[in-house]
């Protein structure tokens, strides 16, 4: 029996939430059994009380936690009630839920483990502030340099997930899990993908998640370099010490140089000790790109094993 969940993370949506739920499909080809899941993140109006209301079951936190934790608490139910495709759809009635059948279909025919929400297929959508469309193009790229795959849009909510992929995801931040889930996906060999879908603004909305853009960019930044400390630690850590290596080499072959032509090192005695200090860092740094190698290797050893207690604790 092929199973869906489409979750929804709210706070204080009570305007839109009965509305939201109305139009998701209640049947679907090769879909057996459709469960709709409202993550109350902290509501302090009738946002739970509505949802259940509206024929959807409820998880509340009983305070704010971010999208991040509400997307933990979603899986947990997935996996909990033998979902075979999680699809997260925001609570606020701006994307259409008539895209959920495209977005899975690839999921179904296993041609895919994850479906993004492309936004941007046909540029900046009506009533997008500016800044947050460039915003968002800056992270699309940083994504796409960081996990070596061409996305348009890493920041959209609107997703389905396969079960390969719900037992494989290990998020930790609280504050978003966008861009944590893709680089989670694309760093483990899953197969993501991106579907373009229909969405509209709000001209007088606020953005909950991305309402301050240095805050937005602080944050998600810190969560991709947690990421690649993770996936990637000899990309940084060894990037850090080829550069000091590399600078300090520069600074001692310009006092041997300048020592061959003038038979003295004055005045670039200095030259030498620079140099030394950042051959002696950069040697520190990559004995840590080592050391956090081999951690990051008992870090796949420790999703694996993750891997394989949710298959066997969800096992259908």
């Amino acid at each position: 029996m092929m199973k869906l969940v489409i979750y929804m993370p709210a706070l204080n949506e009570e305007k839109s939430i009965q509305q939201v739920i109305s139009y998701l499909p209640q049947e679907l080809k090769r879909i057996d059994c459709i469960q709709y899941l409202v993550v109350d993140d902290g509501s302090t109006d009738n946002t739970a009380a509505l949802a259940l209301a509206s024929g959807a079951q409820v998880v509340s936190h009983g305070r704010n936690r971010g999208v991040g934790a509400a997307f933990q608490s979603a899986i947990q139910f997935a996996l909990e009630n033998d979902a075979d495709i999680l699809v997260s759809i925001d609570a606020d009635g701006q994307f259409d839920s008539a895209d959920i059948p495209a977005m899975i279909d690839p999921i179904i025919d296993n041609k895919m483990d994850m479906v993004v929400g492309n936004r941007f297929s046909s540029g900046k959508p009506e009533y997008m502030p500016a800044t947050k469309y460039w915003g968002n193009q800056k992270m699309t790229q940083l994504i796409g340099s960081v996990g070596g795959q061409n996305f348009q849009d890493v920041s959209c909510g609107f997703r389905a997930y396969g079960r390969e992929a719900l037992f494989r995801l290990n998020i930790f931040a609280e504050f978003t899990y966008t861009h944590e889930t893709i680089l989670a996906m694309v760093f483990q060999g899953l197969r993501v993908m991106e579907y373009p879908i229909r969405i509209k603004y709000f001209p007088d909305r606020k953005s909950r998640v991305a309402g301050s853009i240095s805050r937005y960019a602080l944050q998600t930044s810190g969560i991709i370099l947690r990421v690649l400390l993770d996936y990637r630690p000899l990309r940084v850590f060894g990037g850090i010490a080829f550069i000091c290596l590399v600078s300090g080499a520069a600074f001692i072959l310009f006092l041997l140089g300048y020592f061959f032509f003038t038979n003295t090192f004055t005045p670039y005695k200095n030259s030498g000790f620079i140099g030394l200090g950042f051959i002696i860092f950069g040697m520190l740094v990559l004995i840590i790109a080592l050391i956090a190698d081999m951690l990051n290797r008992l870090r796949l050893n420790q999703d694996r094993l993750l891997y394989e207690l949710k298959r066997t604790r969800y096992k259908k």
